[in-house]
């Protein structure tokens, strides 16, 4: 089983911060089927037209994880929560194009319930993994395309370093219509009670394996 550890940096100034973990295993992952194209493309359409009348800052989600950054330091109008960024895309009318299954339904989640997700390849990861604060040398190339260093930044690691983050997630791990196995992560709102996030975590695990079969090995929350 994997374990993930949060960091005392951390926990020290966010008690309640908290994690959502599932691993997939025996997945396939395709062209999203129209069903879920659909189903993102309307949403997107609902959000814009919810974004037109108010700011995203009255999205609690948004709100939040803002607050979340502040606390640690991290500026979230120079580094965005992913989740922000997609609903800044939507507001434009720039809407999200079609992408691998596993990713168009990872966006889906993140826009559902207001919080950044992480969607990695399994066997790219090695050992354990850690959430906690970028120190120096730690960056990798993002899924943006683009140089990341995430020094001071949240982040996730294994023992080859960091890969994952709530801003943007590195291409080393990345999924693909390879990948059969897969690690799904949920930053979760650290006001979301337990009994709310396990509620959360196995709505995700059960609609994930609608779409891409497979079963789930793990579906847990982290905390301190």
């Amino acid at each position: 089983m994997l374990t993930v550890q949060i960091d005392p940096s951390i926990t020290s100034v966010i008690p309640t911060f908290k994690l959502g973990l599932i691993s997939y295993h025996s997945i396939v992952i395709s062209d999203s089927p129209q069903m879920l194209k659909g189903r993102l493309q309307f949403f997107q359409e609902t959000l814009q037209m919810e974004l037109d009348e108010k700011e995203l800052t009255e999205f609690p989600g948004v709100k939040e994880w803002r607050e979340v950054f502040k606390t640690l330091k991290i500026d979230p109008s120079k580094y965005r929560p992913s989740h922000e960024a997609l609903l800044r895309r939507i507001k434009k009318g720039n809407f999200l194009p079609s992408l691998p299954s596993a990713v168009d339904l990872n966006t889906f989640f993140s826009l559902q319930y207001q919080v950044p997700f992480g969607i990695y390849d399994r066997t790219k990861l090695k050992g354990n993994l850690s959430v906690k604060l970028g120190q120096e040398g730690d960056s990798y190339e993002g899924v943006n395309g683009r140089y990341n260093d995430m020094k001071g930044k949240l982040i996730t690691t294994d023992q080859l370093g960091p890969f994952g983050s709530p801003i943007v997630d590195s291409k080393r791990t990345s999924v693909s219509e390879l990948t059969t196995s897969a690690i799904q992560l949920i930053y979760l709102k650290p006001s979301m009670e337990v009994a709310e996030a396990e509620q959360l975590v196995q709505a995700v695990a059960s609609m994930f394996t609608q779409v891409h079969g497979g079963e789930v090995l793990q579906a847990s929350v982290i905390n301190s």
